[in-house]
């Protein structure tokens, strides 16, 4: 028998008391759930905040900036070309970053964390070992520079922090670890940095410049690069080690530039020394008159009348360390000061002499 639409209605009617508990309840789910007290943070988020907070002030956004001239009024502006990070390296508002952030451009504005911007100037630069210095004139009140800390005591497994504007998002923090020490990167220039530090923490474009910090906030690295073929964080990334910092910005406040004890030689290509089947070791072709190789008697290898190439020599170590070529050599060199001597092992047809030349200026 087919069921009427009355009695359809009575059997799907709910109960007076029914409707008004299930319209109560629902009020009640409307209303804001009480907050959960969790209780203090542990002492690694304590650690994590108390970096920043006293971090965040001595790191700086740079914006750099590329002369661009319009075609049909030929008149010449200023357009951003690129961002980057950096920091106070003293009260004096100098500025440390990588070069590679600054190369190219025609000027630069630094931004404090308090959204402040001032017109920078280039102090100097050291392309080989990817750092530069800046300066701002802003009022003392504002440079907090970043407190001195120590690469060569540094030990695999410690918690370390970046602090810069990777994307251009301002003070963003990331954590993490030493994961490996004394990595070889190698510059803009060709030149090998020694002595990198490699770390997981997240290290993304933008992040260049910035300090990487210890879990005391102290200086230990300067952030320059990635290891990844997409161009995003993937766990490995590389700074500078705070005592080659340490030892190269004073010099770039000073002098412009870093001032390195040399020899005074022209050193051969690989292809040459592999060409002439000569011995692992730098291949002198030439002499800077008054240079410290000159003055210890070095001789390079010439072309002689007839065309034919006259032997020379092969410098082969330094204070009985081996240099297999150039790159080793000035590596060598840099770890001294000008004026002080160093003996050479001279490879020469075959014979090997010692030899005491004296460092200067390059």
């Amino acid at each position: 028998m087919p069921v009427r639409p009355r009695q359809v209605l009575r059997a799907t009617r709910l109960p007076a008391t029914f409707a008004l508990l299930l319209t109560a309840l629902t009020l009640a789910g409307a209303q804001p759930r009480p907050v959960t007290p969790r209780g203090p943070l542990d002492a690694q988020e304590q650690n994590n905040i108390a970096v920043f907070r006293k971090l965040s002030p001595s790191v700086v956004h740079i914006t750099t900036l590329a002369q661009q001239r319009d075609f049909f009024s030929r008149n010449v502006t200023e357009v951003p070309s690129g961002t980057g990070s950096g920091f106070l390296w003293d009260e004096q508002g100098h500025i440390v970053t990588n070069f590679h952030v600054i190369r190219g451009a025609s000027a630069a504005k630094v931004t404090l964390s308090d959204q402040s911007s001032y017109d920078a100037a280039l102090v100097g630069v050291d392309p080989d070992r990817d750092l530069a210095v800046l300066r701002i004139a802003a009022p003392r009140e504002k440079l907090q520079p970043v407190p001195m800390g120590a690469s060569k005591d540094l030990q695999v497994g410690q918690t370390v922090y970046a602090i810069g504007n990777p994307f251009g998002l301002d003070q963003t923090l990331t954590r993490g670890i030493v994961s490996a020490l004394n990595r070889e990167i190698e510059s803009m220039t060709q030149r090998t940095i020694r002595g990198a530090i490699q770390t997981d923490a997240a290290i993304n474009p933008g992040n260049s410049g910035g300090p990487l910090l210890d879990s005391a906030g102290r200086l230990i690295g300067v952030n320059t690069s990635i290891y990844s073929p997409s161009g995003g964080s993937n766990g490995i990334g590389f700074a500078i080690p705070a005592d080659e910092v340490n030892r190269v910005v004073p010099q770039l406040i000073k002098h412009g530039r870093v001032i390195r004890p040399a020899l005074g030689l022209t050193a051969g290509t690989d292809q040459l020394r592999q060409v002439l089947r000569l011995p692992k070791g730098v291949v002198l072709i030439g002499l800077r008159p008054g240079g410290g190789a000159q003055r210890a008697g070095l001789q390079p290898f010439m072309r002689g009348r007839d065309g034919r190439i006259v032997g020379g020599d092969v410098i082969t170590a330094v204070n009985g360390k081996p240099v297999g070529d150039l790159d080793e050599l000035l590596n060598e060199l840099e770890e001294r000061q000008v004026g002080d001597k160093v003996t050479l092992s001279v490879w020469n047809g075959g014979k090997t002499r010692q030899v005491q030349a004296q460092l200067t200026s390059d």
